[in-house]
């Protein structure tokens, strides 16, 4: 018996749907079974918000100079992938065999490493922080090479803000968040918040992906002046305007953050819904271990 040509349509939108849906959902997917941290929790008061609230405009953004942290690129010959994971041991989390130095793997990134610096909101020099430098699980490492390869034919060059973050840094954030009355950054990072509420809001959580090793926090360069892209809003800035598809800010702006988002995308990576910056490597590979050991080149020399 034939199926009436209504019903035929029916299934044919149906499946239409569900494939959107689909597409959807892989776009928002996290690594099963990981610990919520600062980039998962859902702030429901903070969604609700209008985005014309946002304590700056598109002018007003702060361009304060850091030149505290900021290391010169490496000029050494990338490293050949060695599979350092075959060897490592994942319920260690001093260990990190299975790392490695951004700067040997990207010869031309541009560090600056916040919290390894006193310019960060809390303003100090972070626990485990010892060298300004980015470490990243090897596999984190080349994907983010590819990333930069791209963005290198269009003109930039990559800046990292963070990376890997040892989980005793997790815990100095943690601890500096409950002290409510040390406040000596607020404007610079936080003024349209009340310290009290970093932690319900998802700006401050007890453990961070960073801490799994593959997350990163970039920003990008024009190769040719040297001078970062606008994207409308400041790293590690605790508001609404940091979210990526915020809409009160210059077109111009707003493309620069679609640039570093597609150039991320399509080199493996998945986006934070809140922080512009903010990218972790699909398929990590050490989705459930929050290591500890310092961030330092002796580090990798241990192992």
């Amino acid at each position: 018996m034939q199926e009436p040509s209504i019903l035929k349509r029916v299934k044919c939108v149906c499946a239409v749907c569900l494939l959107g849906v689909m597409l959807v959902l892989t776009g928002c997917r996290k690594p099963v079974g990981s610990t919520p941290d600062e980039c998962s929790t859902v702030d429901s008061v903070q969604s609700s918000q209008s985005q014309t609230e946002s304590v700056y405009s598109a002018t007003e953004t702060s361009t304060e100079p850091v030149t505290e942290a900021v290391t010169e690129p490496s000029t050494e010959a990338p490293t050949e992938y060695e599979f350092r994971w075959i060897g490592s041991d994942p319920n260690d989390r001093y260990d990190a065999t299975g790392f490695v130095s951004v700067s040997s793997v990207i010869p031309d990134v541009i560090l600056d490493m916040r919290y390894y610096s006193d310019y960060n909101f809390v303003g100090t020099q972070i626990n485990g922080y010892e060298e300004p430098v980015a470490l990243l699980s090897e596999e984190a490492a080349y994907a983010l090479r590819n990333a930069a390869d791209t963005l290198r034919a269009q003109g930039y060059l990559i800046k990292i803000y963070d990376a890997y973050r040892p989980q005793r840094a997790v815990e100095h954030f943690a601890s500096w968040a409950s002290d409510w009355n040390d406040t000596r950054m607020k404007e610079d990072f936080y003024p349209s918040l009340d310290k009290s509420v970093l932690f319900d809001y998802g700006y401050i959580a007890y453990y961070s992906g960073h801490s799994r090793g593959s997350k990163v926090d970039i920003t990008l360069v024009d190769a040719a002046s040297g001078k970062e892209l606008d994207m409308g809003g400041t790293f590690d800035y605790f508001d609404v305007r940091s979210h990526p598809d915020y809409t009160g800010i210059t077109s111009e702006q707003y493309q620069n953050r679609m640039i570093l988002r597609e150039a991320m995308l399509n080199n493996g990576f998945y986006p934070c819904s809140t922080e512009w910056w903010d990218f972790t490597l699909n398929n990590e590979p050490y989705p459930s271990t929050y290591f500890d050991f310092p961030v330092s080149l002796s580090s990798l020399n241990n192992y």
